[in-house]
């Protein structure tokens, strides 16, 4: 999980307000002294970490308003104030011209070239015409693994292999870029911000006239970050930041926060080393899995980007009948899948964050997805449309089939048949929404966005 000891420690605080009997100054003094705790050993600024104490707890300290009670309201006023220290809204970057042209900058080893390859995907996937451009003239593979990124993706790439001078590359592709809705410019990175970097940062940066000059920074910088972003931010001007490798560092906050320095806002985060693990940043949404309440919008979006409308309607008319079979049991691991792992779809299901579930058990979950996948390749057409009539005849033929042993083809059977008891339950609800609220029905009050 991203940033997941903060997101333990900020649960385990929360959780001490739903247990005390009374909500009073000693309580709110605790609870920001976990929070405070919490922050700096993510290496969030302590200026920063001090700053949104006594926001808290000026807040706290209020009337409680109408309809909620005083824990509820101590909850939402933790959940407000943390959206607010993370940028408050989320911020996307507008394609209106043609080309927007964004020019990525950073140190060297942020993430920069991979960056520039999932943010291509992420616009092709939308419907925009993409190229990515390489200027980086110092790192010998920077020219190769940008090309085969772009080939991955499926945009266009330029780029010349032995030019020196990166406005040179820039302007000899200059007139072709009217071609595009996008070009992503994939900048050089050092060690350190030197004084050459600076300097042919702010060459290529009058040559471009990028419409978003956006900072590449990784999360284990902790808080160095800051003097990162200020540096970058004083050379072009930055308008925006990706924050990288957030799903494997303790570190985080120390990059969220840097953002404050510059009042860029935090555009993406990057959650994984796929293609598709860069996720738009909403700072309500990210509170709301670092605290447990998880992320049903974002879990939305990604379900509709793998499963098509007419598709998702005819499963849903199946479910609230009850009636599905193996066929769109297949259907749906195949979704599944498409949308990531397991351990980042439990964080967006309210309340699944907070159960704290072993990352290894989400592994053997995921597991159990793929042998059950070999088991269903091994079956009949028959025997996937009706599970039913799979006898214990049948079982053995699929297991030697499929490669697994007759207990894991029991274990598939044994799932469909609770799916399918589980949307007889909702049958009759005749709208996906009020199943949603069903599921959802035990949110406490006060939890707003």
């Amino acid at each position: 999980m991203v940033l997941e000891k903060l997101g333990d420690s900020l649960r385990n605080t929360l959780s001490k307000i739903s247990k005390s009997l009374f909500v009073d100054e000693k309580l709110i003094n605790e609870l920001v002294k976990d929070i405070q705790r919490a922050l700096l050993q993510s290496d969030t600024n302590v200026q920063l970490v001090f700053d949104l104490s006594k926001k808290i707890k000026e807040r706290a300290s209020e009337t409680t308003p109408a309809g909620i009670t005083k824990r509820e309201h101590l909850i939402k006023v933790v959940y407000d104030e943390l959206t607010n220290f993370l940028g408050k809204e989320s911020h996307e970057i507008k394609i209106g011209k043609k080309p927007t042209q964004i020019m990525l900058v950073g140190l060297f080893g942020s993430g920069k070239t991979t960056t520039a390859g999932k943010l291509a995907k992420f616009y092709k996937k939308r419907g925009y015409k993409v190229a990515v451009m390489q200027t980086d003239t110092w790192r010998p593979a920077a020219y190769d693994q940008l090309e085969q990124l772009a080939k991955e993706v499926g945009v266009d790439f330029l780029g010349i292999k032995k030019e020196k001078d990166p406005v040179n590359i820039y302007l000899a592709f200059e007139k072709k870029l009217k071609e595009y809705d996008v070009v992503i410019v994939d900048t050089a990175g050092r060690d350190a911000l030197s004084n050459e970097l600076i300097k042919e940062l702010d060459g290529l940066h009058q040559a471009v006239k990028a419409d978003e000059k956006i900072l590449v920074i990784s999360a284990d910088l902790g808080q160095a970050a800051q003097k990162q972003a200020q540096a970058f931010h004083d050379t072009c001007g930055v308008t925006g930041v990706i924050v990288t490798k957030l799903e494997g560092t303790a570190k985080g906050g120390g990059a969220l926060s840097a953002c404050a320095v510059t009042n860029a806002p935090i555009v993406f985060i990057g959650v994984g080393e796929k293609q598709d693990d860069l996720e738009l940043f909403h700072p309500q949404r990210f509170v709301g899995k670092l605290i447990g309440m998880g992320d049903l919008e974002s879990l939305l979006e990604k379900a509709k980007e793998v499963i098509t409308e007419e598709n998702a309607q005819e499963m849903q008319e199946k479910f609230l009948k009850g009636d599905f079979n193996l066929v769109d049991l297949y259907q749906q691991m195949n979704s599944l899948k498409k949308m990531g792992s397991f351990g980042k779809i439990m964080e967006m299901i309210p309340g699944m964050g907070s159960l704290k579930m072993p990352k290894e058990m989400l592994e053997v979950q995921e597991g159990k997805l793929e042998k059950w996948k070999h088991a269903m390749d091994s079956m009949t057409k028959e025997e996937l449309e009706e599970p039913e009539i799979v006898s214990a005849e049948r079982i053995d033929r699929i297991a030697a089939g499929s490669g697994l042993n007759v207990g894991e083809v029991r274990e598939l059977l044994k799932q469909h048949r609770q799916s399918k008891k589980l949307m007889k339950m909702f049958k009759g609800e005749g709208d996906i929404n009020k199943m949603m609220k069903k599921m959802g029905g035990k949110m406490p009050k006060g939890f707003g966005g």
